[in-house]
């Protein structure tokens, strides 16, 4: 970082805004496997948020790769840069008092721990979309495991690259057992719980 860069203190800040919106913002970081679920539960719980008039953003990792994101591929380094990328525009949102939903594998903890060290205290919350390995690669719904199978894919999670589970998430979502509706449900539940909304 250029020793010429002085960090500018804004007029609002995001006491200000959650005031205004009347709810408090964060990062809800949901993490699993590809094909767990991640996505679809943040977009219905995105949904939810909406409809009850809280100020919410979307941030899918197949969706980022497609413009902030496109330079990366799947390496170990690559897929640590598009998670960093991604913490610091989840920041951003967080500090504009919008809770901010984040669907993306990120496959390594001490990732996610630097986006949860970035934010205030008490912004982050961790969600596992716990799914077993079967279960998913059962749906592949993008043909991704398959394709990883046959050796078209190399480093691909779950299969022949690592997943780290979160040890201690603020949530686990079973979505085996419960469908998007209920695992949205729980998430919103515990937003209600913690005082977000």
């Amino acid at each position: 970082m250029s020793e010429n860069l002085t960090w500018h203190e804004t007029s609002v800040g995001n006491e200000d805004y959650r005031r205004k919106n009347g709810h408090q913002s964060g990062v809800l970081w949901f993490t699993g496997l590809s094909g767990s679920g991640k996505s679809s539960i943040a977009n219905q719980l995105n949904k939810v948020l909406y409809e009850k008039g809280i100020q919410s953003y979307l941030l899918d990792g197949d969706n980022v790769r497609h413009g902030l994101n496109a330079d990366l591929g799947f390496s170990e380094e690559d897929r640590e840069e598009n998670i960093r990328r991604i913490g610091e525009v989840a920041k951003l949102f967080a500090d504009s008092g919008t809770i901010v939903l984040t669907a993306f594998i990120s496959p390594y903890q001490k990732d996610r721990d630097l986006v949860r060290a970035s934010v205030q205290a008490g912004d982050f919350i961790e969600i596992h979309v716990d799914c077993p390995v079967e279960e998913c690669e059962t749906r592949d719904p993008k043909g991704l495991y398959k394709k990883a199978r046959n050796g078209e894919i190399k480093g691909f999670t779950g299969i022949d690259a690592p997943y780290e589970a979160p040890p201690k998430p603020e949530l686990v979502l079973d979505s085996k057992t419960h469908d998007v509706e209920s695992c949205a449900e729980q998430v919103w539940k515990l937003l209600q719980k913690k005082n977000w909304v």
